[in-house]
C-alpha cells in the first residue's frame, strides 16, 4: 500500500527535459545506451510521492519512470515530434 509520504526517486531537472536537450544537441535520436547513461548520471533526489505529484502538476506533465526510461522515452519523444511547433 502506498501513500503520499512514500519516497520516490525523482530526477531534477526532469528526465524528459534532460533527454530532450541531449537529443536536440546530438541532432538525432538517442540510442538506448545513451538514454541509460544519461539516466545513470542525472541528479536525482528522493521526494515524498505527494510532492512529486505537485511538481508534475506545476510543470504540466509526469516525468519518465527511471526504471522504464527507454520504453517511456520512445513514447514521449514520438508525442513531442507530433506536436506542431508553437
Amino acid at each position: 500500500m502506498s501513500n503520499s509520504n512514500d519516497l520516490v526517486i525523482t530526477c531534477m531537472p526532469s528526465l524528459v527535459s534532460v533527454l530532450l536537450r541531449h537529443e536536440q544537441e546530438k541532432g538525432s535520436p538517442l540510442t538506448e545506451q545513451e538514454v541509460l547513461s544519461i539516466r545513470n548520471h542525472c541528479t536525482a533526489v528522493a521526494l515524498p510521492r505527494g510532492q512529486v505529484a505537485k511538481i508534475a502538476e506545476s510543470r504540466g506533465y509526469d516525468d519518465i519512470d527511471p526504471e522504464h526510461c527507454w520504453e517511456q522515452w520512445q513514447q514521449i519523444r514520438q508525442q513531442l515530434h507530433e506536436k506542431p511547433d508553437a
